[in-house]
């Protein structure tokens, strides 16, 4: 069954279907299309009124391009019986359900086609090319061709005028390098920046495409500080003007970076937890220090941008957020979502969504919705929750002039927000003597160390469970793309809710 929620209205549209195996809103929210065992159905997001059909079974990605004028479709490659190509990649014509064009697409990673904002072109790469098509002459094939030797992984910036930054990994002893192009002429690159300890990238653009910033990791840290592998941030003016490595002052790896709504700043996540948190001007200047309160792994900016942003530790974390005023800086509340696996603001930036899902977690399933000020003004229990997202709506519709108060509380409904107290000068007390009010230590205690000792040990500990974790995700990953794992590597996956369990226990204290 297909629901979507706005706000508190729940709409189910008219029996899609069972076993829906992904859903999908277009850019604007104008559609979601379901895919289905047998076809893919694309909807009237507002009325839930059926658009069109496309009879094609066992579709387990789809994605609208930025317009919502096509979605692409992807299903697994499967050797047919007289040996022919399988093109299980489609894009097809939303309002009429017409399949314009196929494409061979073996990875289900980086599985879809890259659009340009204005869906004049989209781009894909095959061996040492990124190849365009214009998207009113299908029918001519590929309309041009970037070619580089040894590309790795390629991306589309948004905005008017659009350009298309290549990654070349290291060879030999040559650097890895990223180039950032005018798609209206490959001849001369527009920047670019060279760098070692690159085996693979993240690239991520402003919303005004304008500056890129480059997240590149190792699949190995030599010096054997993190399981994660050795990090980096870099940043690229797309006029060449200016590039730089974004420096960091904690030891350990980067765990998110997100650009602001304005494109004129950013906040990065890194260092060994509790993990610390930066926002940066567009020139990689730093802005204000967030601190390192609270064990955290993701932040994200409400819509507007101008007022909230929120900084979580989700995934194998406690599942504590902070909400912060952008324009004063100071924290507005906190909040606890244990075992959340997805975090989102709601499209007016006033609400957060967390949610409980499957398969990652089979328990406690369902999803909250806060409010900014960390109320808690929603929860929904679900047997089986498997996906869960926002209806997009223009940040036009909500320009969030002033922050409203919080709304009425349902009564009965318990709020888990934190207050942070301010802190008096003292001597350090462990949270589980904080608990019970246990009295302060006088300075001369022998043991005075004692507390700081156990701290980094659980601490450890902590980092040492959450590798695990992320051991056993990759090894589900796989499990789930068809990999066939070994007999030690199955009884690890085993072993989760034991280790999610000790976590727990761990964060709790």
């Amino acid at each position: 069954m297909c629901v979507f929620f706005i706000l508190f209205l729940q709409i189910t549209f008219n029996s899609p279907g069972s076993n829906v195996k992904t859903f999908q809103y277009s850019k604007d929210g104008e559609y979601l299309g379901c895919a289905l065992p047998e076809s893919v159905k694309i909807f009237d997001a507002e009325t839930a009124q059926l658009v069109s059909e496309i009879p094609k079974k066992q579709i387990v990605e789809i994605g609208f391009s930025p317009k919502g004028t096509y979605i692409s479709t992807w299903e697994r490659p499967v050797k047919s019986a007289d040996g022919s190509v399988h093109k299980n990649l489609i894009i097809w014509e939303v309002i009429t359900g017409k399949q314009l064009i196929s494409f061979t697409q073996k990875s289900q990673n980086n599985w879809n086609v890259q659009w340009t904002e204005d869906e004049m072109y989209f781009s894909r790469m095959v061996t040492g090319e990124v190849h365009f098509y214009d998207s009113k002459r299908l029918d001519e094939g590929i309309t041009n061709k970037l070619r580089l030797e040894n590309i790795g992984d390629f991306s589309i910036s948004p905005g008017k005028s659009a350009s298309i930054a290549v990654f070349i990994p290291e060879k030999n002893a040559a650097p890895a390098i990223v180039r950032i192009y005018s798609i209206a002429n490959f001849k001369v690159p527009l920047a670019q920046k060279t760098f070692y300890k690159a085996d693979k990238i993240q690239m991520k653009w402003n919303d005004s495409g304008t500056n890129l910033l480059v997240l590149t990791q190792t699949d190995v840290d030599k010096t054997n500080k993190s399981y994660y592998g050795e990090t980096n941030l870099f940043l690229l003016s797309v006029t060449g003007s200016y590039d730089c490595r974004v420096m960091l002052d904690k030891e350990g790896p980067i765990h998110d970076v997100t650009w602001g709504p304005s494109s004129k700043e950013f906040v990065v996540i890194y260092g060994y937890m509790p993990a610390k948190a930066t926002l940066f001007d567009h020139r990689a200047n730093p802005i204000h220090e967030f601190g390192t309160g609270i064990f955290r792994n993701t932040v994200r900016f409400n819509p507007q941008g101008r007022y909230i942003l929120s900084l979580s530790g989700f995934g194998n974390l406690k599942g504590e957020m902070d909400i912060w005023d952008r324009k004063t800086l100071k924290k507005i509340a906190e909040i606890e979502a244990p075992n959340s696996s997805e975090s989102s603001w709601s499209p007016d930036g006033i609400y957060i969504m967390t949610a409980i899902l499957s398969p990652r977690l089979r328990v406690d399933n369902g999803y909250k919705i806060w409010h900014y000020t960390g109320s808690l003004v929603h929860n929904q229990n679900i047997d089986e929750l498997l996906q869960i997202q926002w209806r997009p709506t223009s940040v036009e519709f909500y320009p969030l002039a002033d922050l409203p108060p919080a709304p009425e509380i349902t009564k009965g409904l318990a709020s888990p927000t934190k207050t942070a107290p301010a802190t008096k000068a003292g001597a350090y007390l462990p949270p589980h003597a904080r608990a019970r009010g246990a009295p302060t230590k006088p300075v001369g205690s022998k043991n005075k160390k004692k507390p700081k000792q156990k701290k980094e040990e659980e601490d450890k500990k902590i980092r040492n469970l959450t590798k695990k974790l992320r051991q056993i995700d990759e090894l589900k990953e796989r499990q789930k793309n068809g990999d066939k794992l070994e007999q030690t590597q199955i009884k690890k996956i085993e072993t989760e809710a034991t280790l999610r369990k000790e976590l727990d226990r761990l964060n709790l204290q």
